[in-house]
């Protein structure tokens, strides 16, 4: 039996994720962000002073990889690591006032690629996509 990709919801995600993050990349490499380091940012305009173990936690993803964005967020200026006051083994991340400025242009810029991203649906259609893919990713985090 032939593996049909065009009915596989794992490929069609990760070939719309692609294709998400080339147009978001598109939209916000003059801002000098990329967009592994967006969810980053989008986390930390909410709250600022998280650890590494936290963004891990929130982004679902693995130690190494938020390490390596943090490193190179850090090396951009976008953020600054301090000293957790009461974990000697944690460090919190803190925005830069560089970051904070690129909050309106950035998140302007992701809202531009999701509709054209989900243009052609209508809004009821849009609703009931996004449902389904929250759905979807809670039953992924459970299953882990």
């Amino acid at each position: 039996m032939a593996f049909e990709k065009m009915e596989s919801a794992g490929y069609l995600a990760n070939h719309m994720a692609r294709l998400f993050a080339q147009g978001l990349h598109e939209r916000i490499s003059e801002l000098g962000i990329v967009p592994g380091q967006f969810p980053a940012l989008l986390i930390l305009w909410e709250e600022e002073g998280l650890t590494q173990r936290d963004l891990v936690e929130q982004l679902d993803v693995e130690q190494a990889t938020i390490a390596n964005t943090l490193t190179r967020m850090e090396r951009d200026g976008l953020i600054i690591r301090k000293r957790h006051p009461s974990d000697g083994r944690a460090q919190q991340i803190w925005l830069t006032d560089k970051a904070r400025a690129l909050q309106k242009p950035a998140t302007e810029a992701a809202k531009a690629q999701n509709a054209k991203a989900l243009e052609r649906l209508d809004r009821q259609e849009k609703k009931q996509f996004l449902e389904l893919m929250r759905r979807v990713i809670s039953a992924m985090r459970e299953e882990g």
